[in-house]
């Protein structure tokens, strides 16, 4: 009877270590196939989104280049003299480019939109507070002072512009 138990010990024995290999070698082999099945889905899909990404970020580039003010006071003439009006038909040229661009959010990283966010809204108050100034009289003078505050420092939208030329080179 020993004799029997020790018999089937050595037949059981080498078929469960060869089962064990076995089943081993093939999870991992499904594994493998199912992750290059993944990786193949995954090239396919950014063969088609990458244009598209990448035209969202020259929307965005192109936004935060027409709302720098040096740009903006150029393309943007006051309708009167009066800088309340002025300081209005800016901020609402900067709020229609942003309304227009609203859909890029969706092909670009949340930090990226968080940025090119705020810096419309530095902008935004850069304009605000060049309008309380007590120096400014009229619109003239409002893009007068906007622009002697640029030379001193550069505007918000060159940061935004820096992190997306890091953040699409970083997409090759």
């Amino acid at each position: 009877m020993e004799q029997q138990l020790i018999n089937l010990l050595m037949f059981i024995i080498p078929a469960l270590i060869t089962g064990a290999i076995a089943f081993l070698f093939f999870r991992e082999f499904v594994e493998n196939e199912n992750r290059r099945r993944e990786f193949l889905i995954q090239k396919d899909l950014q063969k088609d989104s990458l244009p598209v990404r990448l035209q969202a970020y020259e929307r965005l580039s192109l936004y935060l280049e027409r709302i720098k003010p040096s740009k903006l006071l150029v393309r943007v003439t006051p309708t009167s003299s009066i800088k309340e009006d002025y300081e209005s038909l800016l901020i609402a040229n900067i709020e229609q480019e942003f309304d227009h661009n609203l859909a890029q959010q969706i092909y670009v990283t949340d930090k990226c939109w968080s940025i090119s966010c705020t810096a419309k809204n530095a902008t935004i108050q850069m304009i605000r507070k060049a309008t309380l100034s007590d120096k400014v009289d009229s619109s003239d003078k409002l893009r007068e002072v906007i622009l002697i505050n640029l030379i001193d420092k550069r505007p918000p939208s060159d940061a935004a512009l820096s992190f997306i030329k890091e953040e699409v080179s970083d997409l090759w």
